[in-house]
């Protein structure tokens, strides 16, 4: 995905309001006033509220395409490669607090269809990721099969995303990384054989 640096000026600022202040904070002058613009400037960038939410939105989900396959790519152990994904993800969002609120905002699913599609895709692109790296673990007798990959990709994507809500809510106040670790510790506890 092509964006430009003052778009991604924008979509971070706009990432910030909605951890500040939810999604009605975020408004065209409340982002005009934040990035110190009239708020006509910012439509040279960007049509309106939904198309920077759904830029924003399609500029993680090619950013974490890109991350994760990175991550992943020298290692060939299963465990090690779930690991190493969601460290990269906890990493990511340990430097970038004010995009979880994005990705995990239950307000922006009622926003539009095209905002809803733009979160589909985030996940898609996680399931992308994670599906075959169950799949291999389960082929080589690493992990369980007495569940579907998908049942335990659901239950590892659901135990991430309770996390980094937990993490939101009490206002990024525990280590992320470490607290995230011990909870993969436990999941992979679960599926390993």
């Amino acid at each position: 995905m092509e964006i430009k640096e003052r778009q991604l000026e924008i979509i971070e600022a706009a990432g910030e309001i909605l951890t500040e202040s939810g999604l009605a904070g975020l408004t065209i002058k409340n982002l005009a006033v934040k990035m110190g613009f009239v708020e006509s400037a910012l439509y040279r960038h960007f049509k309106g509220k939904e198309e920077i939410i759904v830029t924003m939105l399609q500029y993680l989900a090619a950013d974490m395409d890109k991350r994760l396959t990175a991550c992943v790519a020298k290692l060939d152990d299963p465990v090690e490669k779930l690991k190493a994904v969601f460290n990269n993800q906890f990493d990511y969002f340990e430097k970038h607090p004010h995009f979880l609120v994005a990705v995990f905002s239950e307000g922006l699913l009622e926003e539009s269809k095209k905002i809803n599609a733009a979160i589909m895709q985030i996940m898609a692109t996680k399931r992308k990721h994670l599906l075959p790296i169950i799949k291999q673990g389960q082929h080589e007798g690493i992990i369980e099969t007495s569940a579907s990959a998908e049942d335990i990709l659901h239950i590892i994507m659901g135990s991430f995303r309770l996390h980094m809500l937990q993490w939101r809510i009490t206002a990024f106040s525990f280590d992320l990384k470490q607290k995230g670790n011990k909870l993969m510790g436990s999941i992979l506890a679960l599926i390993k054989v």
